[in-house]
């Protein structure tokens, strides 16, 4: 059973859909019991960062989501801003995300390089992994979607488990141990997505 937790920002929904499709269960939660038996968490973002980790902190979800991921260190997915969040800060705000991976958030900046690239980044992108990673097992250069204006720089390159590039070259997902990340949406990449998801939810 893969919990998603709902902390009022993310396309919650969607990816419990693309989960049922895929014969995965799942659930939708903000309680800290319930969080508490997760086996695996994702953590969904759309928005801002400082709301994203207000709500986190507004729902009192930061220490059992530390204890879920950083001491029992269950398979935790953030995607999109749920990525983001996992780093350290962002440059869209001030308050400290989880710091779980050791990485910032940049905006995307092209006036003095390619003004003809639009931001946000919106659309389908190639993915170039960094090997055989089970996440993206049988995904290789595959596409997915993206919506974003920021994106992650890991300052461990360990941690980049797969670059994208739209003006430049971009880490668009992250792992460190059980820790796990991708700026593009899966819920939206179809039987892209849906190979990630399932990859993600038979991971031990």
């Amino acid at each position: 059973m893969i919990t998603i937790i709902d902390f009022g920002m993310g396309n919650l929904a969607s990816i419990k859909n693309m989960l049922k499709k895929i014969g995965i269960g799942s659930q939708i939660s903000s309680d800290i019991e319930v969080i508490g038996k997760a086996e695996k968490i994702i953590l969904p973002g759309v928005g801002a960062f400082d709301n994203a980790m207000t709500n986190i902190d507004t729902l009192g979800l930061r220490d059992i989501l530390n204890q879920k991921v950083i001491h029992e260190k269950i398979p935790v997915l953030g995607i999109c801003l749920g990525m983001q969040i996992l780093m350290k800060s962002s440059e869209e705000g001030h308050l400290p995300g989880f710091g779980w991976i050791d990485g910032f958030v940049k905006r995307f900046r092209f006036e003095n390089s390619d003004a003809s690239l639009k931001v946000p980044h919106m659309g389908w992108n190639l993915i170039s992994t960094r090997g055989n990673e089970y996440l993206f097992k049988g995904l290789e250069d595959s596409k997915f979607y993206f919506v974003h204006s920021y994106y992650v720089e890991c300052n461990n390159s360990d941690n980049s488990l797969a670059t994208t590039k739209y003006g430049i070259e971009f880490t668009s997902a992250v792992q460190k141990e059980n820790i796990y990340g991708t700026q593009f949406h899966p819920e939206k990449s179809h039987k892209y997505g849906m190979q990630l998801l399932r990859n993600f939810a038979t991971l031990t």
